[in-house]
């Protein structure tokens, strides 16, 4: 290609009368490229828009299936392969360059979406390490947020699992004295079991709670968790502001700090998007309120063997059950916050959950074994079993007796 210059300059010569091989050698450029400007007669820019490509038929499959293999320029081309493209790779990459670039800002871009008063909550875990007594634990923060006024509640347990959400769903619901319409999350594996045409799966004992309490549940889009960025700010607040550097004695002391942080710092705080203390729009919320409704009762039953130490494995740590039950199979249900410990329809052991590898004893269940302090009693000296009477004197003979019979000759 020429630039309008060099253009000027190729027909200057030609009218000149020099020869189309002498000019193109000299400007370095082929002998077609001349003559096409001889042809055109003067220089015009090249005309805009986009060049045809092999590619132009099948452009409607790469938009389509484009998403549903990320973008994956390899998979692409073999798939256009199979429909009849005979074009190269790089050509499928040009291709959905500008397209991969257009899902990349959608996935960041969002629109700030605010609630009406009791329309929703939204839900999330977040996780940090602190000092509980001795031993530093893993703490996993559940925070629930109206989206309305920004009013949370936080709560720590030592896991994600179902009956922690459940548990601190209804101290939420407590805190508040209501419950929001809905309720939103990220997807996360205990609740949501999958999708299936565009339905979300959700794990049957949370919508029979759901059901109970009368919200709805939502899981955001996949791979879209800033959809609940009212919650994910509210995660990063308790962890930066009511968590950072603290030790707690034990969980209940976490607890308790967190209630109390919760009153006194994070409902009086100006929330830096609403400009209003989460307390004060809190009291334009709708909530449905609770009433005389009975907490939900979850229980999950499994069986386990009684091993020789009485110590009931579950979850990763030990109970205790009495010893008298060693060998035999006994029912664990599992509450929110206890294990009881069943054998034939009765309650044998009752313990607050507690962190994994940990070992819960009751000195009552081993009562016989295990004294307060003090030397061992000395073994008293095995009895004879009367059954065999009286033994009598047994007759004791030298040693001398027996090698005299021993010798040749001796006595026989």
């Amino acid at each position: 290609m020429l630039r309008e210059d060099g253009v000027r300059e190729v027909l200057a010569r030609l009218q000149r009368g020099e020869r189309i091989k002498a000019i193109a050698r000299d400007l370095g450029v082929a002998r077609n490229t001349v003559k096409r400007w001889q042809r055109l007669g003067g220089w015009r820019p090249r005309p805009s828009g986009p060049r045809p490509s092999q590619i132009d038929p099948y452009r409607p499959f790469v938009e389509r299936r484009g998403p549903e293999v990320n973008w994956n320029g390899r998979v692409l081309h073999r798939e256009l392969q199979t429909v009849g493209f005979a074009g190269t790779y790089q050509q499928v990459q040009r291709a959905i360059q500008p397209l991969r670039v257009d899902r990349a800002w959608a996935t960041v871009a969002t629109v700030r979406f605010e609630t009406t008063p009791g329309q929703q909550a939204q839900v999330d875990f977040g996780q940090t390490r602190l000092w509980i007594g001795d031993r530093l634990e893993v703490i996993h923060i559940f925070v629930f947020t109206l989206g309305y006024s920004r009013r949370l509640w936080a709560s720590a347990y030592p896991h994600e699992r179902l009956s922690a959400l459940l548990d601190g769903h209804e101290r939420a619901f407590q805190h508040f004295g209501g419950v929001p319409l809905e309720c939103l999350y990220d997807n996360p594996r205990t609740l949501v079991l999958g999708r299936r045409e565009g339905r979300v799966l959700w794990h049957p004992v949370w919508e029979d709670f759901a059901r109970r309490y009368g919200f709805t549940p939502r899981a955001c889009q996949p791979y879209r968790a800033q959809t609940k960025g009212k919650v994910e700010s509210g995660v990063k607040y308790v962890k930066r502001n009511a968590l950072a550097g603290r030790r707690f004695a034990s969980w209940d002391a976490l607890n308790a700090w967190l209630q109390e942080w919760t009153v006194t710092v994070a409902d009086q705080r100006v929330h830096g998007t609403t400009h209003e203390r989460p307390i004060e729009r809190f009291a334009r919320e709708t909530l449905t309120p609770l009433g005389s409704r009975s907490p939900y009762h979850y229980e999950r039953v499994r069986l386990r063997r009684v091993p020789a130490d009485a110590l009931v494995a579950i979850a990763a740590a030990r109970y205790s059950v009495p010893v008298e039950y060693v060998g035999t199979t006994v029912h664990v249900q599992e509450s929110s916050r206890h294990y009881e410990i069943f054998h034939g329809g009765v309650c044998i052991a009752r313990h607050a959950k507690s962190p994994r590898h940990a070992v819960v004893v009751d000195r009552a269940h081993y009562r016989g074994l295990l004294r307060a302090g003090g030397p061992a009693p000395t073994p008293r000296p095995p009895q004879w079993d009367p059954g065999y009477g009286d033994l009598g004197e047994v007759m004791v003979r030298d040693l001398a007796l027996y090698a005299a019979v021993a010798e040749p000759g001796g006595a026989s």
